[in-house]
């Protein structure tokens, strides 16, 4: 029988481990989602590359595979972002995570319907500003982290927002086993949350031979680029990468315009919805034109590689865990061992106090 660790965060979203699976794009679907939930984590669905109907039937898949509570990733800054609040709300999802802090008219109408809030935050400033807005929690993610990502490391980050809030905060960056798990819990930590080492299991529905390129690659494999799309993005260094990092900055814009022109083929969105989106992006991100323009690479490198399975011509987000994992075990599995092996961690560092009590004792 697993063991259990009982923390704010399990407290706050009904879930039995302080584990969360984020909402990483074109990975982060109703298999992994619903797998992460069946072991008692909180899987969190990656909207952001789905349309409202993808959405929507996501949702209902996700559903269909657990009752146990689930989240769903959001764009605040879309342009629909009021309709997919909605449908959160109609369809009773349990969490809403952000990469861009919501509004806070919008983070109230989600507690009032009974939605738990919890945006992901790159700097103290920014998770004082949404406890302030009635964020339940705040996901932190440092510099180890994979996709987009900050300068400052996880073991120094996470301190500094947990002085600064009262709210449960949740640790990425870096994180993919017991040890991990109980550092954090150390730390202050409601429980940690991870990518990558969601990213390497059997309901992943990455291809396989990807998966096998980033098991084969070391510590020192990843490389944060602005050549992706303008924004520090924690990356595989691949032969792509190293291309996109010498090619000058029109070639890079004339990549992305027609990666946007690819992106909306495929999902079908009107060009003036993609406008809109970028203009949103870059009002609330602070984004140059050019990096507004270059964001539009993200969605198709990525889908490239983690969907298509072309590393050739896909970019793959990874964080510096990567180097580390060796395995693709179950979603059960995995959150099983972290568990069992945090539990022991706390036992064994609880017995180094022990023994320190008793020895203190005994000299008196």
């Amino acid at each position: 029988m697993t063991a259990h660790l009982r923390t704010a965060l399990t407290d706050l979203v009904g879930i039995e481990h302080p584990i969360v699976q984020t909402g990483m794009g074109w990975v982060a679907g109703p298999s992994l989602v619903a797998a992460t939930a069946a072991a008692g984590g909180l899987g969190i669905l990656a909207s952001a590359t789905m349309t409202f109907a993808e959405l929507e039937a996501a949702i209902a898949k996700t559903k269909a595979h657990t009752s146990k509570p689930f989240g769903v990733n959001l764009r605040a800054d879309a342009t629909d972002a009021a309709e997919r609040i909605d449908l959160l709300i109609r369809t009773k999802v349990a969490v809403a995570s952000f990469a861009l802090a919501p509004k806070q008219d919008l983070i109230a109408k989600l507690k009032d319907a009974g939605v738990v809030v919890i945006p992901s935050v790159g700097a103290a400033k920014h998770a004082v500003k949404v406890a302030s807005w009635g964020a339940d929690a705040v996901i932190v993610q440092g510099g180890e982290g994979g996709g987009h990502t900050g300068p400052v490391a996880t073991t120094l980050l996470l301190p500094s927002v947990l002085d600064a809030v009262d709210i449960p905060v949740v640790a990425a960056g870096g994180f993919f086993d017991g040890r991990g798990l109980a550092a954090a819990l150390a730390y202050g930590a409601a429980g940690v949350a991870m990518g990558t080492r969601f990213l390497l299991t059997q309901e992943s529905t990455v291809p396989d031979a990807v998966k096998q390129e980033y098991l084969s690659r070391q510590l020192h494999d990843t490389v944060v680029s602005l050549k992706v799309d303008g924004m520090p993005h924690r990356v595989l260094n691949t032969e792509l990468v190293q291309r996109l990092e010498h090619s000058g900055r029109w070639r890079g814009l004339a990549a992305a315009l027609a990666n946007a022109a690819r992106f909306q083929k495929m999902t079908g969105m009107k060009w003036s919805t993609l406008v809109r989106d970028g203009l949103a992006m870059r009002k609330t991100a602070g984004l140059s034109w050019s990096q507004a323009v270059m964001a539009a690479n993200t969605p198709m490198l990525l889908r490239a590689g983690l969907v298509e399975g072309n590393t050739r011509a896909g970019v793959l987000a990874a964080g510096q865990v990567t180097g580390i994992i060796e395995d693709l075990p179950t979603c059960q599995e995995l959150i099983d061992r972290i568990v069992t092996d945090a539990v022991a961690r706390i036992q064994a560092v609880g017995a180094l106090a022990d023994r320190a009590n008793s020895a203190a004792g005994n000299s008196e």
